[in-house]
């Protein structure tokens, strides 16, 4: 009797509870939804590694051209030959000397302090709003992503009602596939939406930290024009000696 039940349940194929045997039974309407968080998912990473490549360029442009060679030139002309071309720092001081030379070509008076401000000003705008490109899809995906694998999941449950239905009984073979759909989806939701609020909150606040020294920058600047060259902030010391260099004699 025993050796015949062995045989029995030998037999019978095991059921298969996967992630791939739950999508199959969720149908299309399963794997759309799937594809969805993907493409949000990938989006988010591409966003989050282009951005950062982005910002990490424009702060080690600060450190190694604005703040160590540009105050050290002559003139703000000879400053933007140190700087990279079509950088930040470069489109800021382009802006501010077309806006000096732009300002004596004008006819009605006006205030060449608020022309320049107002002309910095909108250099700066335009290079936050670059930086601020993308950021929207991250906080669109970390609003929305959670409630698309909602939605999965409430196809799933509807799913294996209809299932307890049709057989008259909750078994676990009826219900496991439906349900196991429904709590992949709602753990991809999840998956995709926190680490899309992270970059989100993440990328903003390094844009401010370089917003607050593009202001800075443009500050030094329009004093610099203002005061025809006079103005201008401190220059970093010069290089420490390499080691081994002979100290200076005291007096």
């Amino acid at each position: 009797m025993t050796i015949e039940l062995l045989a029995a349940a030998a037999d019978v194929a095991p059921n298969q509870f996967g992630f791939l045997e739950a999508m199959e039974q969720g149908g299309p309407v399963a794997w759309f939804i799937l594809t969805i968080m993907i493409i949000m998912s990938v989006g988010s990473f591409y966003i989050l590694i282009t951005k950062l490549f982005e910002q990490n360029k424009i702060m080690k442009q600060y450190r190694t051209e604005v703040a160590a060679k540009f105050w050290q030139a002559g003139s703000l002309k000879d400053g933007a030959t140190k700087l990279e071309k079509n950088s930040a720092w470069r489109q800021v001081v382009d802006d501010a000397l077309k806006a000096e030379d732009e300002h004596g070509k004008m006819t009605d008076k006006l205030e060449a302090h608020d022309w320049m401000h107002g002309s910095l000003q909108r250099s700066q705008d335009s290079i936050n709003a670059k930086l601020a490109g993308g950021l929207p899809f991250l906080a669109t995906v970390g609003a929305t992503a959670p409630f698309v694998g909602l939605l999965g999941t409430v196809i799933g449950i509807y799913r294996a009602l209809i299932n307890i239905g049709i057989a008259g009984s909750a078994s676990i073979d009826k219900v496991a596939g439906p349900v196991g759909e429904a709590l992949i989806m709602t753990a991809i939701g999840l998956f995709v939406a926190v680490p899309a609020v992270f970059a989100y909150n993440w990328l903003q606040g390094r844009n401010r930290r370089i917003a607050e020294h593009l202001s800075a920058f443009s500050t030094d600047i329009l004093a610099n024009l203002s005061s025809n060259g006079a103005v201008r902030p401190a220059v970093k010391a010069a290089a420490a000696k390499p080691a081994g260099a002979p100290a200076a004699p005291k007096a």
